[in-house]
This record gives C-alpha cells, structure tokens and sequence, in this order.
C-alpha cells in the first residue's frame, strides 16, 4: 500500500507586500543622507558617533592627507611586512636646517611617494625649525604641498613635526 502525501501550495500576491515605487521615492526624500565612512582617522580616538567607535573620514581628500602623514612619518622598519615604507625621515631631524638635509629629505619624500602613493604630485616643500624658550632646538617640522590631479584635489598642505628634543 503506497502512502499518497497531499502537498498544499497556498498562492501570495506581491501587490500585498512592500512598498510602491511613488512611497519609496516620497521616503528617500526625507531621509538625511550622512556622507559615508571611508577610513579610520589616526591618530585613532574614540567617537561616539553613528558610524563606528572611532572617529572616521567621510571625503577622500582628508583620507588621502592623512595617509600621505603616515608615509612621511613612518621610518624603515616600523611597518611590518614592508620593511622600505615610509620616507626615513628620522635620522635626519638634528641636521634639517642645511640645504643639503632637505634636499636629502626631499628625495626620500619623493622616492616614497613614487613607490606607495604614485597618484600625489608632490608640489612645494619648507622645512622649520620651532625653538623652545632657549635657543636651543626643540622640534623640527616639514610642510609638504601636494596636488592629487585625478581626483581634482589641489593646493592641499600637509605639515609634519618630526621632534628632536624633549
């Protein structure tokens, strides 16, 4: 004797479900778009934000800018599994005031960014020297201009303090 299954379908209409294009449409306008998190902010601090916990970038600019800091502070070494990134700029802090230093400095800037951040067109470079209540040299600083062509980001300006004492 063969058992017979009875198998019941029941039928739904998709008119009873969702929305209507024109509500959807008349929804979205009410909705305030918040621009989107594109990368994490160093140095890292909390946020207490929407978005995440810690405080991010939401335009490419900023996030480029803050790579591009990334790259000139960070010395051979320090990254690990990229042994080369990073302009080097460390052993050279205590000699900077010198043409010869900045120029050095300059090359390294350059070669790094040829390699990790091809798309930044270097522009203008000025180093200073920031003095503490003596004469002495407290920190010196590096301001780098740059130029991102493809993404019509222009005129930006990075400044670096590297610190020598203290």
């Amino acid at each position: 004797m063969a058992a017979t299954l009875r198998q019941e379908f029941k039928q739904y209409s998709f008119k009873s479900v969702g929305q209507t294009l024109k509500s959807r449409l008349d929804r979205s306008k009410t909705i305030v778009r918040r621009p989107q998190p594109i990368g994490i902010a160093t140095p890292v601090t909390l946020d207490y934000g929407e978005y995440a916990f810690v405080k991010m970038h939401t335009d490419i600019g900023s996030q480029i800018t803050d790579n591009f800091r990334q790259l000139i502070l960070t010395n051979h070494g320090e990254r690990l599994g990229l042994y080369d990134f990073g302009a080097n700029l460390l052993e050279l802090t205590f000699e900077m005031q010198s043409e010869e230093v900045q120029g050095e400095a300059m090359r390294r800037i350059s070669q790094a960014v040829g390699k990790y951040m091809p798309f930044l067109e270097l522009d203008t470079f000025e180093s200073f020297i920031d003095h503490f209540d003596n004469q002495d040299i407290g920190k010196v600083g590096i301001r780098v201009g740059f130029n991102v062509p493809k993404l019509d980001i222009k005129n930006r300006r990075l400044e670096v303090t590297l610190y020598v004492a203290g």
